[in-house]
């Protein structure tokens, strides 16, 4: 409920009432007094009085207090998280000097594309390794090949074959090491097979998303463990939420979710508990995990605020629609019609503690001298009749 547009919406109905007093007044027509309310305070208890032309122009509407089916809650507070394998760092896991832009924040990857080029002294020595290597390779495996005749022929002796053979497993071993550090770099071997050897080696998206940080500039010197690029993937995000450890017994996975980001008022969102914590941080409270239904999915984005609450069972309690609750001082009301009569309405103020909200009611403890079946509250613009109070009370 907008506070501030049914207090405006008040106080409109009673400017209306004054001036429609003052025309009355003027004219002379012999009608019945001007209406005006009246405040009468008595035992701390807040009564307001309306007449029949302010009770029509308020638009007051009742109804009873009743029992209803609503569901115990329990609110979490949380983001929008995605899974561990939709998101992904990129480093420069040899290092050097960054040759090309970075990326713009939010900007699409797809996996395997060229992120950045990293040039180091190191990467033309590790490639002329290469080379002499591979060819050096080539050179053992024909004379293994020769040695291992010869043996077989009974030639040569046992130990040069055995030195032979050493060497050229030697050799392999050194060739498959410098493959693997050539590809940990991101040097293209095809090229380099072809004799081309390069100062700079190509960074690549190890997934397809989108850029969460980019922390890349030109001429940019950057160490193994430093944190080029941030990359995320918003096809399979998720609810993390924060649980107290009171909470922990009423929640279990497969449990229904409903969810709202901060802007949003009504919890339409949907999630599905599918992992709950087994131990609790500093500040004490345990993660749960949901996942998001398919529909709820529009406009989500990682890193977004989300407020939550899991349904735990219901409870018939009493309950009335949610618009009839007001709040003053920072306490909340209900307003009763206590007297019905052609000269005017009383209604008086009832303070209650309110409990479970859902689908537009909310759930309310009130004092035990009431009988919830006697009495008669106010369902349809509160505010006005609140605002007739505070008007009361506000010195002249």
């Amino acid at each position: 409920m907008n506070f501030m547009s049914d207090v405006n919406t008040a106080a409109l109905v009673l400017t209306l009432l004054f001036l429609a007093s003052c025309n009355k007044k003027h004219n002379g027509a012999g009608a019945p007094a001007a209406a005006q309310t009246t405040l009468r305070d008595t035992a701390s208890v807040k009564q307001v009085t309306f007449s029949p032309e302010q009770y029509e122009l308020a638009a007051i509407g009742t109804g009873k207090i009743e029992m209803r089916n609503l569901s115990n809650l329990i609110k979490l507070n949380g983001v929008i998280d995605v899974e561990p394998h939709s998101m992904a760092t990129v480093s420069a896991p040899l290092g050097g000097y960054i040759t090309t832009a970075g990326l713009l924040e939010g900007q699409a990857v797809k996996k395997g594309q060229v992120l950045a080029m990293v040039e180091n002294p190191d990467f033309i020595t590790m490639q002329q390794d290469y080379l002499e290597s591979q060819a050096r390779l080539q050179f053992l495996e024909k004379e293994y090949e020769r040695q291992r005749t010869l043996r077989e022929e009974d030639v040569n002796a046992e130990k040069t074959f055995q030195q032979v053979a050493s060497d050229y497993k030697v050799m392999q071993a050194r060739l498959n090491g410098l493959e693997q550090k050539l590809a940990l770099a991101g040097i293209n071997r095809s090229a380099l097979q072809a004799g081309k050897i390069s100062r700079t080696a190509n960074l690549y998206a190890p997934i397809t998303g989108y850029i969460r940080t980019s922390n890349v500039n030109i001429g940019k010197y950057v160490n193994p463990t430093d944190v080029l690029f941030e990359i995320t993937s918003n096809d399979d995000l998720h609810l993390a939420l924060k649980a107290f450890e009171k909470d922990l017994g009423k929640i279990e996975p497969g449990q229904t979710v409903r969810f709202a980001l901060a802007n949003e008022s009504d919890f339409s969102r949907e999630a599905q508990v599918f992992l709950v914590g087994k131990s609790t941080g500093n500040d004490r409270v345990v993660p749960v995990h949901c996942h998001i239904a398919r529909e709820s999915e529009k406009g989500l984005l990682p890193g977004l605020y989300a407020k939550a609450w899991i349904e735990t069972g219901t409870e018939r309690q009493y309950a009335v629609p949610s618009e009839a609750i007001v709040q003053s001082e920072g306490k909340d009301y209900l307003i009763l019609q206590t007297g019905h009569s052609p000269t005017g309405y009383t209604f008086r103020f009832e303070q209650v503690k309110k409990g479970t909200e859902q689908e537009g009611y909310t759930a309310v403890t009130i004092p035990e001298r009431l009988r919830a079946g006697d009495v008669v509250i106010v369902v349809k613009n509160a505010y006005s009749i609140l605002s007739a109070l505070e008007n009361s009370e506000a010195p002249e």
